[in-house]
C-alpha cells in the first residue's frame, strides 16, 4: 500500500466518538489519524465523550480542545491528512438524522477491515462514523509495507497532540519547582486502576470495600465477555506471576524483622553513599526507628489505632533503596486515580518523605484555572440542616422526660447528599452500581487534566519507575505511554522497565530469611533494575509491549539513524533506516498560537549544545546517572 500525499479530493468524511480516560483517548487519536490517511478521508476532529458527557464545564474548552491544542493538531499534520473542525452543514443535518453508517471497531482491527468494509461504505455515503471505546481502533503491528503509517501514529502522538497552553505552562512550572533545589527527581506511577486490577483478579491484595469493588467490576467484565475466567482467583498467585502491580503496601512484618532486614541490606551492600548517610546519624537505631515512628504515626492517624508491633513491608521503597536512592530523594507521584486511596501510600511516604504530587506543588487557584469558569451543579450544593430557634429547643428539652434515661434507638432520618457522596458509597446500600451523577462525570473530566499534568512531569523526569505497565490486558496504560514517549525523545533517559515476575520471586526468596537475608539479594535486584534501563530492558519491552501498543515502544518504526547517532539502535534492533537530510540539521516546529519561529541564533545554539565533544559526550543537562545525590551506581 502506497503512502501518497493527501488528496484534495478525498473519499469522504470520518467523524468519531472516543470513550475512555486519558490513555485511551491519546492512543485512539493516533490510530484514528492513521486510518483516515489509509482511507484517503477527511478527518473531523474527534469528539472526546468524557468531556461532552459532563455538564456545566467551561464553554471555553469543549471536547478535543479541553485537553489538546486544536491549532497545533491541524498544523502539525497538514501534510499527512486533511483535518477539519466540523462537518459541513448539510452533512451535520444528515448525521442528526442518522443517515450515515456507524462502525465500532475493536482495538485490534486490521487494515484489511477498513479497506474491505469501511472504505466501500465511506465512498457510498460520503461520511461514516466510528465509535471507539476500546482504547484504540487499529492493531499495533502492521506489515512492513505500512511502515509509514506507523510513523504517522508517532507524529500524531509526539508532535500533533500538544496539550493546550494552560496545561503546558502549569506542567512546566511543576517541573521547575521540582528542580528548584538543584536536585533531580524521580517520577513514580503506581498503576492502581480499578479496571485493570479487576481484569487480573487482584482483589485479595486489598481489604474491605476495595476488594468488593474490584470483585464487582470483575463480575461485570465477565458478563461482557471481556474476561473468560472464574470470578474468584488467587490474587497472590497472580502477583507471583507478575499479573498484579508492585504494591506500595504489602504484607505485615515484625518491627524488629524489618529493621534488622534493612540494616543488613545497607551494611552488606556496596552503597557507600547510603552507608555514609546512615552512619552519620547512627543508623540502625535512629533513621530506621524514625521511619517506623513515621509509619506508625501515619497509620494511627488514619485507623485511629496505635501501631506498635507491626509495620508494612514496602517493596517499591525497598527497590528504590536497593538502587541507592536516599530518603531525601524527591519523588513525584503520578496518577489521577490511585485505587485504595492514600492509605496504600503510607509506607512509601514514611520511607521517602519528599513524596509529592500536583496538589502539594500547585496552589488551589492554579489547579482551578485549568478548569475555567464552570456552572454550579444542582447536586453539588449541600443542603444545610434545618435550624431551630430557642423556643423549639426549649420545648424539645422539656418534653424529653426525666434524666438519666436510656437512649432511644436512632431515628430513621434521611441521608443527605453530602453523606452519600463518594465513588464507593453505594456498595453498602445496593448490589448494583448506580449511574454516575453529574458531579461524578465532572470529576472524571477533571481527571483528564490531572493526567495531562502528570504526563508532562513524568516525561520530563530524570528517572521514571512504573508500578504496573504492560499488564497484558491490551488496554493502553499510563506508564507504558510515558515510557514510550521517553524512549522516543531520548533513549538514554533513565526509565526502569522492571520484570514484576522476577521481582516477586526475589521477594519470595527472601521471605524465609528476613532476619538474615542473603548477600546476593540486593545485588541481584540492582543488577536487574540496571539492566532494565539498558538493552536487556528494551528487548524485553520489544517482545512484550510491541504486540499490544505501538506507542508503548515506538522504536524502531519511529526512529532513524543519523551520522551522529549512537550505535545502540542498530545493536538492539538491527537495521535502522537513515534519517532524511533535513533532520541532520534539526527542525523547529512552528507554534500556531504565537506564530513566531525560533531565531537563527537559537537554532545555532541548539546545534552547538547537541554537537559531541572530543570525548564523544554532549553538552546536554547532566542526567540522573551523574548526580551525586541520586546515583544508583554510587
Amino acid at each position: 500500500m502506497e503512502f501518497l500525499d493527501p488528496s484534495i479530493r478525498s473519499n469522504g468524511f470520518i467523524y468519531a466518538k472516543i470513550f475512555g480516560g486519558f490513555e485511551k483517548i491519546r492512543n485512539s487519536i493516533a490510530d484514528l489519524v492513521a486510518i483516515a490517511r489509509m482511507l484517503n478521508a477527511t478527518l473531523v476532529i474527534p469528539e472526546i465523550q468524557e468531556t461532552l458527557r459532563s455538564k456545566g464545564i467551561s464553554s471555553s474548552y469543549t471536547s478535543f480542545s479541553y485537553l489538546y491544542n486544536e491549532e497545533q493538531f491541524l498544523a502539525a499534520l497538514k501534510n499527512d491528512v486533511i483535518i477539519v473542525k466540523t462537518l459541513p452543514s448539510k452533512l451535520k443535518e444528515a448525521r442528526k438524522q442518522k443517515q450515515f453508517p456507524t462502525f465500532k471497531p475493536s482495538r485490534s482491527a486490521s487494515s484489511s477491515y477498513y479497506i474491505d468494509e469501511v472504505l466501500p461504505a465511506l465512498k457510498e455515503a460520503k461520511a461514516v462514523g466510528l465509535v471507539i471505546s476500546d482504547g484504540g481502533c487499529l492493531q499495533a503491528t502492521l506489515s512492513p509495507s505500512l511502515a509509514e503509517y506507523q510513523r504517522l501514529r508517532c507524529r500524531v502522538a509526539y508532535h500533533g497532540l500538544r496539550f493546550r497552553e494552560e496545561i503546558l505552562a502549569l506542567g512546566h512550572e511543576v517541573v521547575k519547582r521540582l528542580r528548584a533545589s538543584g536536585q533531580p527527581y524521580l517520577a513514580y506511577h503506581p498503576g492502581l486502576v480499578r479496571d485493570t486490577l479487576a481484569y487480573h483478579g487482584c482483589a485479595e491484595l486489598f481489604q474491605d470495600v476495595h476488594s468488593e469493588l474490584i470483585q464487582y467490576k470483575r463480575e461485570q467484565l465477565i458478563k461482557q465477555r471481556i474476561i473468560r475466567e472464574e470470578l474468584s482467583v488467587d490474587s497472590h498467585l497472580r502477583k507471583i506471576n507478575g499479573s498484579c502491580p508492585l504494591m506500595p503496601e504489602e504484607s505485615l512484618l515484625g518491627e524488629v524483622a524489618l529493621r534488622d532486614n534493612l540494616c543488613l541490606l545497607i551494611e552488606r551492600s556496596s552503597l557507600t553513599a547510603g552507608r555514609n548517610l546512615f552512619s552519620e546519624q547512627n543508623l540502625c537505631s535512629s533513621p530506621i526507628e524514625h521511619e517506623l515512628s513515621l509509619i506508625a504515626y501515619y497509620i494511627a492517624s488514619i485507623t485511629s489505632q496505635p501501631l506498635q508491633q507491626h509495620i508494612f513491608f514496602q517493596p517499591v521503597g525497598l527497590l528504590l533503596r536497593a538502587m541507592g536512592y536516599p530518603p531525601q530523594t524527591r519523588i513525584y507521584l503520578a496518577g489521577s486515580e490511585i485505587f485504595g486511596g492514600q492509605r496504600v501510600l503510607i509506607p512509601l511516604r514514611a520511607m521517602y518523605t519528599n513524596l509529592v504530587d500536583q496538589t502539594s506543588l500547585c496552589t488551589k487557584q492554579e489547579l482551578l484555572s485549568l478548569w475555567g469558569p464552570e456552572n454550579l451543579l444542582a447536586d453539588d450544593a449541600v443542603e444545610p440542616l434545618p435550624s431551630k430557634n430557642a423556643k423549639q429547643l426549649k420545648e424539645e428539652w422539656d418534653q424529653a422526660g426525666p434524666r438519666p434515661r436510656p437512649l432511644p434507638p436512632p431515628p430513621g432520618r434521611p441521608f443527605y447528599h453530602h453523606e452519600k457522596e463518594g465513588w464507593y458509597g453505594w456498595i453498602a446500600e445496593k448490589d448494583v452500581e448506580p449511574e454516575p451523577s453529574s458531579m461524578d462525570l465532572r470529576r472524571k473530566t477533571h481527571r483528564l487534566l490531572w493526567s495531562a499534568l502528570d504526563y508532562i512531569v513524568s516525561v520530563e523526569a530524570d528517572a521514571f519507575f512504573p508500578g504496573f505497565h504492560n499488564d497484558g490486558s491490551g488496554w493502553p496504560d499510563f506508564s507504558s505511554l510515558v515510557m514510550g514517549h521517553r524512549l522516543y525523545e531520548m533513549a538514554s533517559l533513565r526509565t526502569y522497565r522492571p520484570d514484576r515476575k522476577y521481582l516477586a520471586e526475589m521477594f519470595n526468596s527472601s521471605s524465609d530469611n528476613l532476619y538474615h537475608p542473603k548477600r546476593s539479594w540486593i545485588l541481584s535486584v540492582r543488577e536487574h533494575l540496571n539492566k532494565s534501563v539498558g538493552e536487556e530492558g528494551l528487548l524485553r519491552e520489544l517482545r512484550s509491549s510491541k504486540p499490544t501498543a505501538l506507542l508503548s515502544h515506538p522504536v524502531p518504526e519511529c526512529s532513524c539513524q543519523t551520522s551522529n547517532s549512537d550505535v545502540v539502535l542498530a545493536s538492539v534492533y538491527g537495521n535502522v533506516v537513515e534519517c532524511p537530510s533535513w533532520m541532520e540539521k534539526g527542525i523547529s516546529l512552528q507554534d500556531p498560537i504565537s506564530g513566531q519561529n525560533d531565531s537563527q541564533e537559537d537554532e545555532l545554539e541548539l546545534d552547538r549544545q547537541l554537537e559531541p565533544d572530543e570525548d564523544g559526550s554532549t553538552q546536554t543537562k547532566p542526567s540522573i546517572e551523574v548526580d551525586e545525590e541520586m546515583d544508583p551506581d554510587d
